[in-house]
């Protein structure tokens, strides 16, 4: 008999694809899914400005050093930069440290953005994404 009580009965996330869309990730986080990882490879300076809500901060040269000390190898990451060359190179990174389940994400933070998945930082704060959507007086003033 299995200590899980839950197994057979809550199917197994499929294997993240090689790229993902930013719309996978928001509909994960919206789920609650657990066990991913969202990771900011850009500077820390940058990052500050404004990110993903929940992204972890590791600048690319700190990457391989930083993965290896705070995240499973079998962690599913999805892993954005300052354009798709960065992205890229950052995954190259992880999956050589032995990462498996490491996925570019599409768009990066403007893909985010477009979506109205939600951002935190300095610059974030000031304008949040949809910041009038529910405010009807704005809208009315901005119409």
């Amino acid at each position: 008999m299995t200590n899980n009580l839950m197994g057979g009965i809550i199917p197994q996330q499929p294997p993240i694809e090689v790229e993902s869309d930013v719309h996978v990730v928001k509909s994960r986080l919206e789920w609650g899914e657990p066990a991913f990882t969202i990771l900011d490879v850009r500077d820390r300076s940058t990052y500050n400005q404004g990110h993903i809500m929940g992204a972890m901060p590791m600048p690319i040269d700190e990457l391989t050093d930083r993965a290896e000390i705070s995240l499973q190898k079998s962690r599913d990451i999805y892993v954005y930069g300052t354009d798709e060359g960065q992205t890229a190179q950052a995954v190259q990174k992880l999956r050589a440290a032995g990462f498996v389940h490491v996925s570019e994400l599409k768009g990066g933070l403007g893909a985010w953005k477009a979506i109205g998945g939600q951002t935190e930082g300095i610059i974030e704060s000031r304008t949040p994404a949809g910041a009038d959507d529910y405010n009807v007086v704005s809208r009315i003033q901005n119409h």
